[in-house]
């Protein structure tokens, strides 16, 4: 059975929760966007609660109701103070927790709620769910917090805030069901949080094919528009976030500024876009430039102006989050830099498929010397990014992505169903009487 396949078990009463979703373009309302619609595929009955504020300032509230291809929307006013400081946050964190419980309460019940983990602690609603009316929680861990305030240096251990913050996360984690996490390293991570390995599936994030896909560079649209006809291109593209790195890249860039046939484009925005913009201001780096945004149908386009990609992580983020970008990358047919630690799923990932190079994130010389390599032998760059491509394809896609949730979903019920056969989900496997699921690699 296919995603896009009807099956013949009762469709569930599914309820998705996350502060964002279509058509705001931050990663989890896209891929939870992704997931509703193929669980609405195979028959089940999808509803969401999201926000009515977009993930970007300025966005325009969008409708309080609305159905989108089988998928039932109710978006709620949470308050809008901003991220100017912790307490505006908290506040809006709060008000959409409120307002998303009370919206949900008001539903009949659900057979399976997914929480994501946009805004952090969002779980509670499942949690309570699953107390108060016995539905069964899923808790979709695309980032862990507040692992990540603690690994960024915003909190210390012997904060009071961050332990009392840790002590209720990591007892959300334990109360599920089901947790997924989009990784080895992030599942051992959630497992320390107390979670019993059976319960800890790992399902990846994906790109989708019918989204991104190769386009041949001779004549590339956005290549002529951009001026870039002739240039090897080293992109970046997604949000400039704390949890990336910049600095060998940018090592990189300066390194290479005699190289006119070299173009560094940064693709995005983000809290660390000021520090790029910085960089080639004060370095006076005309080989790099700066670009907004694509939209969602736009990606085939813009991932494929790449003639190498660059995904990057700081060492201390390993496990707590995991750059979904790398599946964009990978799809678009081109290779990937990734500049991060050894040991991480990127790292892992680029290293088994053998689509790309890994450097340390401190080694700028060494970026520059294997950009200027693959500028230089345009023959591998095509073969890494076969590499890639067809890696994409069998593990990293929607299809066999989005079948695995379906059938986690089912295995809820019935621990003894099979997992779904076809060529696209042959790569999912299942212990037997287990939950613990992975997406072998």
């Amino acid at each position: 059975m296919s995603v896009g396949s009807q099956g013949t078990r009762r469709g569930r009463r599914i309820l998705l929760i996350n502060q964002h979703y279509w058509p705001d373009h931050a990663s989890t309302a896209q891929h939870l966007t992704d997931l509703a619609e193929a669980l609405v595929e195979q028959g089940h009955e999808v509803h969401v609660i999201c926000s009515r504020a977009g993930s970007r300032p300025g966005s325009p509230p969008r409708l309080r109701r609305e159905v989108r291809h089988g998928v039932a929307i109710q978006r709620v006013g949470a308050t809008g103070f901003g991220r100017a400081s912790t307490l505006r946050r908290m506040a809006d964190y709060v008000s959409f927790h409120l307002l998303a419980l009370i919206a949900a309460l008001r539903l009949p019940r659900f057979d399976v709620v997914v929480t994501l983990t946009t805004p952090p602690l969002i779980a509670i609603v499942g949690c309570l769910l699953r107390r108060l009316r016995g539905t069964r929680h899923i808790l979709w861990s695309m980032d862990l917090h507040p692992d990540a305030s603690l690994a960024l240096g915003r909190m210390t251990i012997r904060n009071p805030l961050h332990r009392a913050l840790a002590a209720l996360s990591d007892a959300l984690y334990r109360e599920a069901d089901r947790v997924v996490a989009l990784g080895h390293y992030m599942a051992e991570r959630v497992a320390r949080k107390g979670v019993r390995p059976e319960r800890i599936a790992t399902i990846p994030v994906w790109s989708r094919r019918d989204e991104v896909y190769p386009l041949p560079r001779l004549g590339h649209p956005l290549r002529e528009a951009l001026g870039l006809e002739g240039s090897f291109v080293v992109m970046y593209s997604g949000n400039h976030g704390l949890a990336h790195t910049f600095d060998a890249l940018l090592d990189a860039a300066r390194r290479l500024r005699d190289r006119p046939d070299i173009v560094f484009l940064f693709v995005g925005d983000g809290p660390r876009r000021t520090e790029v913009t910085l960089a080639r201001e004060g370095g006076r780096l005309t080989n790099v430039r700066l670009l907004d945004f694509f939209p969602r149908e736009h990606l085939f386009a813009s991932l494929s102006l790449a003639d190498l990609h660059v995904v990057s992580l700081r060492p201390e983020m390993v496990g707590i989050c995991v750059p979904g970008k790398l599946y964009g990358a990978m799809a678009s047919g081109r290779p990937v830099l990734f500049v991060g630690p050894p040991r991480c799923e990127v790292a892992d990932t680029v290293r088994e498929h053998g689509c790309g190079e890994v450097v340390s994130p401190h080694d700028g010389a060494t970026v520059a010397r294997i950009i200027e390599r693959l500028a230089d032998d345009p023959e591998r760059a095509e073969r890494l990014g076969e590499a890639g491509l067809a890696a994409f394809l069998q593990f990293y896609e929607r299809e066999p992505c989005c079948a695995a949730w379906c059938w986690l979903i089912e295995e809820l019920w019935d621990d003894t169903c099979s997992p779904l056969e076809t060529p696209q989900t042959a790569a999912i496997t299942r212990p037997d009487r287990a939950s613990h699921m992975r997406i072998e690699t």
